[in-house]
């Protein structure tokens, strides 16, 4: 049996505030054909038949929710599908006498077609719920944290918008209690130039800089010879930092850097401004000759002010840093050292050239933004706004060359129900 045509002309989506999508599509047609052979002990014949359904009319009620482990979710409701024509015609040699048959079986072949069509909708439905049942929520960003995108509760319909309330919160592997500050509320503005807003609040990178800090990732340590290559196309700039740091404190011996962050830095959304404070300190050790052990020299707190740029690549939201400002902590007296202003200026070249290029690498790897499977975020804009970014896009579906069409849609959901059933992810 082969489909050689199919096409749903009239279709619509229709937003019903406070209950759900309206799909409706009429008009549809569709051309089937196949290939028929009849063998019996003193009779034997084969040709072809082809079978023209027209009217084809659908509508119903799809209603968005959730399940208890906050995977979005449908339900089918109001189902109404009918087919008005149906015409069969027969190909062979004895096909003239096939055919004064034909219309008699047109009748019975709608009257249990349209008995069918509601029941296989739904069933459709419900595979699409098993298969959406089986989306990973919980994220694995990194090697410190999970990134949590269930929904906080069901969807909610308006007359012109669709609007999901993702959690999005960052978690230690380790640890999945929710961080010690709440989410403050926004709204998205109303616009209508894209088909998709995206809100991400300061609380998203909030929970992202604390849930890093929990699991001890803002910290590092660097050698000399590190830190020489991540001063690689400034060799000349890092010979002189070394041996004014080495000059400062009258040391031959090797020097290395441990910076690390004493508290979760500080995230700040204001319109057209997205900063990152870094409280942290800085500890210079060295190892003596004949010792296995390294000894600090000397121990500072400082405060980095960073900008954050933004960028979507691919289908991630990409972050990276720039340094505003750098001031080391302390007494005004201890401020007015000299010895303290030289190591001000070494280390903010260090966190310049060296350790920001470092952090920016690992952020080029960035944060996954929601959106099913073989769905690509096309002409996308990002704005800073006051307490959260907007991203705006449009939405482009690709299907591989591999993929067959499907009510399904979701190429991967599909490729997950073949695996066989599994557990809802938590």
């Amino acid at each position: 049996i082969k489909i050689n045509a199919f096409s749903l002309p009239n279709t619509s989506l229709a937003f019903v505030p406070g209950v759900g999508i309206r799909a409706l599509t009429n008009h549809g047609t569709t051309n089937v054909s196949l290939d028929w052979e009849v063998r019996a002990p003193l009779f034997h014949d084969a040709g072809g038949a082809d079978l023209f359904l027209s009217g084809v009319y659908f509508t119903g009620v799809l209603l968005p929710t959730q399940n208890v482990f906050g995977h979005p979710a449908l339900r089918l409701q109001d189902c109404s599908a009918q087919v008005s024509h149906a015409h069969v015609s027969f190909s062979g040699e004895l096909s003239a006498l096939y055919n004064t048959f034909a219309e008699p079986m047109e009748k019975p072949i709608l009257k249990n077609l349209n008995t069918m069509l509601c029941p296989i909708i739904t069933d459709e439905v419900e595979a699409l719920n098993v298969n959406l049942s089986s989306l990973d929520v919980l994220t694995k960003i990194d090697n410190f944290t999970l990134l949590d995108y269930s929904l906080v509760g069901p969807p909610e319909i308006t007359e012109h918008y669709l609007d999901l309330n993702l959690k999005g919160v960052f978690y230690p592997l380790d640890n999945l209690a929710d961080p010690p500050f709440s989410p403050e509320p926004f709204e998205l503005p109303e616009r209508l130039d894209s088909m998709v807003y995206i809100g991400i609040s300061e609380y998203f990178f909030q929970s992202a800089s604390f849930a890093h800090f929990a699991a001890g990732a803002f910290s590092i340590t660097l050698s000399t010879k590190e830190i020489s290559n991540h001063f690689i196309q400034n060799s000349q700039g890092i010979g002189i930092v070394l041996s004014r740091l080495a000059d400062l404190y009258i040391l031959s011996q090797p020097l290395m850097l441990r910076i690390m962050a004493t508290e979760p830095p500080v995230v700040r959304l204001q319109p057209g401004n997205f900063t990152l404070d870094i409280p942290a300190s800085v500890i210079v050790l060295t190892q003596f000759k004949n010792s296995t052990e390294v000894e600090p020299i000397v121990s500072m707190d400082f405060v980095a002010s960073t900008s954050v740029g933004l960028a979507i690549l691919g289908q991630r939201l990409v972050c990276s840093l720039s340094l505003n400002r750098f001031r080391l902590s302390g007494s005004e007296a201890n401020r007015s050292d000299i010895k303290v202003l030289r190591f001000e200026n070494i280390l903010s070249s260090i966190l310049h050239f060296g350790v920001l290029p470092l952090a920016n690498t690992k952020l080029q790897q960035g944060f996954p933004l929601p959106r099913p499977y073989n769905v690509s975020l096309v002409n996308s804009d990002i704005e800073v706004l006051e307490g959260f970014i907007l991203i705006s896009t449009n939405l482009k579906y690709e299907m591989s060359s591999k993929q067959q069409p499907s009510f399904h849609g979701w190429g991967d959901l599909n490729r997950i129900r073949r695996q066989g059933t599994r557990q809802p992810a938590p």
